[in-house]
């Protein structure tokens, strides 16, 4: 409840400084308003249920219930892998075409990919759950997780699982492997511009320009590589609820501290804040 407690805070007060300061009101910033969005809800869907089954001492979900958790972890952490992805794109035109920028990442196209990350993830989510919550049960109904995540409810079906394991390894290259390698793509690109540059206070700047983004993705894809990545016969209960924890609970809780740590711009829209209240005080 604590980390819960920090992540609301941390991703919640990310999403009112770029609201309210004008100077945040860019391209940019309007997609870590998604993905601060995106963290709030990721833990929003799993520790309140852990808490309430913890302190109540029932440890259970009903079905319904079951496949909504599935439904909203899977888009939500769908849809952050596709933003952390176009996220690179905002970079690598912010560096590598820094004039065209206005033009290329304008506040429509900030709209566009923000629409594809979640509805593009709440798809593949609807497909997955429908066909999960379609195949037979029977047995035991002991799920060896905190939540209902596929890699362990998968676990108590008794019939056929062909049609759901080819549509899983579709979806883990489409929102996995696809934006690991826009991601390397974009920042290849950088790299290459960045070397190219003169001035040791340009490459500083855009290193610093990428720093917060490429310290996220590689908590983030590292995560959910070692989650949903490794063939079954490595894959142990207590190995998938310590991926799980890392991906949908510490990352989230990490992500705002970093952007706000490493960040000047939200660094200083904090302190303005601050400061504002310390003087109407």
């Amino acid at each position: 409840m604590v980390v819960f407690l920090i992540a609301v805070s941390g991703n919640s007060l990310t999403i009112l400084l770029i609201c309210a300061d004008p100077r945040l009101h860019t391209p940019m910033y309007f997609l870590l308003s998604q993905l601060s969005l995106m963290d709030l809800m990721h833990v929003s869907t799993t520790i309140p249920k852990m808490a309430a089954n913890y302190l109540s001492g029932k440890k259970s979900i009903s079905f319904v219930g079951c496949a909504v958790q599935h439904f909203l972890y899977l888009s939500v952490g769908g849809a952050e892998c596709i933003l952390l992805a176009l996220m690179s794109y905002d970079r690598y035109v912010a560096i590598c075409h820094p004039l065209r920028y206005s033009v290329l990442v304008s506040r429509n196209v900030a709209m566009m990919m923000a629409v594809v990350s979640w509805l593009g993830a709440a798809t593949n989510s609807l497909v997955q759950t429908v066909i999960l919550m379609c195949l037979p049960y029977c047995g035991s109904r002991k799920i060896q997780h905190f939540y209902c995540e596929w890699p362990a409810v998968v676990k108590l079906v008794c019939g056929d699982i062909t049609v759901y394991e080819g549509t899983v390894y579709i979806c883990s290259i489409i929102l996995l492997l696809f934006p690991i390698i826009l991601v390397c793509t974009s920042y290849g690109f950088i790299l290459h511009t960045v070397i190219q540059m003169r001035s040791a206070g340009s490459k500083r700047n855009a290193f610093a320009t990428c720093s917060s983004h490429l310290t996220v993705v590689f908590l983030w894809f590292g995560a959910c590589i070692f989650s949903y990545m490794r063939p079954r016969s490595q894959r142990t209960p207590l190995q998938d609820k310590i991926g799980s924890v890392f991906y949908s609970i510490v990352t989230p809780t990490l992500n705002p501290l970093i952007y706000t740590l490493r960040n000047k711009d939200v660094a200083k829209a904090l302190k303005k804040v601050l400061r504002r209240d310390t003087i109407t005080q």
